[in-house]
Parts: structure tokens; C-alpha cells; sequence
């Protein structure tokens, strides 16, 4: 069984992992483990998202491989973003954090003040 069956017996309902063996090393982890989020995009889905890498995030070419127009793929990839959560790759720091660069002199107190306040 592959990822594809254990995606079609799902039928979009979430999968939870509970056990994962390294044959190579001899270990088992037993837990609950939840798959990343491209893996619990469909079939089909995962193969047009990885068309769409390969190709650079040119839709023209998209278009020439899937035998569509550019609104049908603009439209599916919105489809699919709208399935995934982005995440912050820049988050604004926390106030802990904040308050540690003032402790270990990072930051002046004017600068800390600033982020404080942006936090609000």
C-alpha cells in the first residue's frame, strides 16, 4: 500500500500516523504524528503542484502540459492555496523574546519599546 491508497480509502478525511519504522536503523516511533499538508492534497493535486515546480511557476507551460487556458490553472492553483496553510516565515518576535535582546543588549530600550508596541 502507498500513499495514493491510504489518500483514496481517506476520501479527504485526515490521517493520522501512529507508527513509523526506519528499517535501517532499527527503530519504531509510535505516536501521533500528523502528514504535512501536501501530502494530504489529493492525487491529482500533488502531481499538478509538482508539474508546476518543475516548470518553474510558468503557467504558460503549465497550460502546453495540462491542455488548458491560463484561467483554469490560475484557477486551480487558488483551489489549492486555499487547501494549505501558510506559514509566517518572518514572525514578529515574542514579547519574551523582546524582552531577552533588552536584557542581553541587542536592542536599546527605545527599540524595545517600539516592538512592544507593535505587538499590540
Amino acid at each position: 500500500m502507498d500513499w495514493n491508497d491510504l489518500l483514496r480509502v481517506a476520501q479527504g478525511s485526515p490521517l493520522v500516523v501512529e507508527r513509523v519504522r526506519l528499517p535501517e536503523l532499527q527503530i519504531t516511533i509510535e505516536g501521533s504524528f500528523t502528514l504535512p499538508e501536501l501530502s494530504r492534497l489529493s492525487t491529482d493535486d500533488q502531481v499538478f503542484v509538482t508539474a508546476f515546480l518543475r516548470s518553474h511557476g510558468s503557467i504558460k507551460d503549465m497550460e502546453q502540459t495540462f491542455g488548458v487556458s491560463y484561467p483554469t490553472i490560475k484557477s486551480r492553483l487558488n483551489r489549492i492555496a486555499s487547501l494549505l496553510e501558510f506559514v509566517e516565515i518572518n514572525p514578529a518576535p515574542s514579547t519574551a523574546e523582546i524582552l531577552d535582546q533588552l536584557n542581553q543588549g541587542t536592542i536599546g530600550p527605545e527599540e524595545a519599546i517600539q516592538a512592544l508596541e507593535g505587538l499590540k
